[in-house]
């Protein structure tokens, strides 16, 4: 019985000790394994160097740009200097051309006031400066010129009314202010008027825009034109 006893402590030693080594081969790695997690660690390591590096190329590139901005804030205080200009005032006159662009692109107001406003930003030395120059005397004059243009070919157009005759139209003031310009409208309406000096109410005319030839030419004729003195009876 005690034999059989022995036995069995001797085999459940042993078991345990098959036990024990077997766990221990779990936990051991073998050379290869070994190698390939130091490979997978090494190249962990050279990427994270890579990125660090890469990090550190942006700030350097960030401190660049921010010196370049700073200096460049000097430059721009420098020239607000010498045409004796502050923040302040360049931030106002750059209000001031937003604005006015802002017209001339809707062509708001009238031309005249837009010229007028345009002049006094160009009278202002702060126009010089570099950020405004080309738009105050280039761009918006340009834009200025255009809406002037786009209102001399613009095609106006007039009923005739019991009473009217072509000079009397010509004369008015929304037209050419000068009676000596009728036969512009005339030549204009030729399919509607067959005698000049018989015109009929309801009529549409075309009232075209006076060239600088025709306006030179109808301002003269009526510079030089003296009216016959009354006669006596």
């Amino acid at each position: 019985m005690k034999s059989y006893k022995l036995i069995a402590t001797i085999l459940s030693l042993l078991l345990l000790l098959s036990v024990g080594v077997f766990a221990q081969e779990e936990k051991e790695m073998t050379e290869e394994e070994f190698q390939n997690e130091m490979n997978r660690l090494t190249q962990e390591r050279v990427e994270s160097t890579k990125e660090i590096n890469e990090l550190k190329s942006q700030i350097d590139g960030l401190k660049a740009k921010q010196a370049e901005l700073e200096s460049i804030e000097d430059s721009q205080r420098e020239l607000n200097t010498l045409v004796g200009a502050t923040d302040a005032s360049v931030a106002r006159y750059r209000k001031d051309v937003a604005q006015l662009d802002a017209k001339l692109q809707r062509r708001e107001g009238s031309i005249e006031d837009a010229q007028l406003a345009l002049e006094n930003l160009q009278k202002d030395k702060i126009s010089a400066l570099t950020e405004f120059h080309d738009g105050v005397y280039g761009q918006m004059q340009r834009n200025l010129d255009a809406w002037g243009e786009e209102e001399a070919n613009k095609e106006v157009s007039y009923t005739v009314v019991k009473g009217d005759y072509l000079w009397k139209i010509a004369k008015k003031d929304e037209f050419y202010g000068n009676g000596f310009a009728w036969p512009v409208i005339y030549n204009a309406n030729r399919d509607q008027i067959k005698n000049p000096d018989l015109i009929y109410p309801k009529q549409e005319f075309k009232i075209p825009s006076l060239n600088d030839e025709e306006k030179s030419k109808y301002d003269k004729a009526k510079s030089n034109y003296k009216p016959a003195p009354p006669t006596q009876n």
